[in-house]
């Protein structure tokens, strides 16, 4: 008789998404997922082929949580707000899915392709659809080396970081909604 299943595939990330929050990627390890779900680790191979494989659903779960938070977002600036919001809740899922580093599993590309939906659709609206893509691109770029900075604490000069934010955001949309349309 097979012995009953004692975790699911949606426990197993759910556990590891939170561990790579407290643990970073390196304690991000079967054993330490096993022991938070309360199986052993060989008990895991019954649903997940590797670490690997493991980190890349992390990296989906992460990307797929960071569309939710953006699909509603009515204007740039709130967009932007919530994609820096992501990123001080959830600073080690924000450096896994925008600078995984060399040889770190990344997600398949229909999650980074769902998490900028929101994205195209505004940058779209301001640029117009033949700039949309190239918006986007200078958003986020814009926005993950930003919060990126803040998680590494790289603004050392003083100043206001908020108000740094709110400029930032302003003068970038301002220039992607100045787009000459052709």
């Amino acid at each position: 008789m097979p012995t009953p299943d004692r975790t699911s595939l949606d426990a197993i990330v759910l556990a590891a998404c939170d561990l790579l929050e407290k643990e970073g990627l390196a304690g991000l390890t079967m054993q330490a997922v096993a022991n938070r779900v309360g199986v052993q680790a060989p008990s895991l191979y019954k649903r997940l082929q590797s670490r690997n494989e493991l980190i890349q659903l992390v990296a989906e779960a992460s990307l797929t949580e960071l569309a939710g938070r953006l699909n509603s977002a009515p204007s740039p600036l709130q967009l932007a707000n919530r994609f820096r919001a992501f990123g001080h809740e959830r600073p080690a899922a924000f450096q896994l899915v925008m600078t995984p580093g060399a040889g770190i599993p990344v997600a398949r590309p229909e999650f980074g392709a769902a998490a900028s939906e929101a994205i195209l659709r505004l940058a779209g609206t301001l640029a117009g659809a033949d700039h949309a893509l190239e918006a986007a691109r200078t958003l986020t770029a814009w926005a993950a080396g930003f919060v990126s900075m803040e998680l590494n604490g790289s603004f050392k000069l003083g100043g206001d970081v908020e108000r740094a934010w709110e400029f930032g955001v302003a003068r970038i949309v301002e220039a992607i909604a100045a787009t000459p349309s052709s």
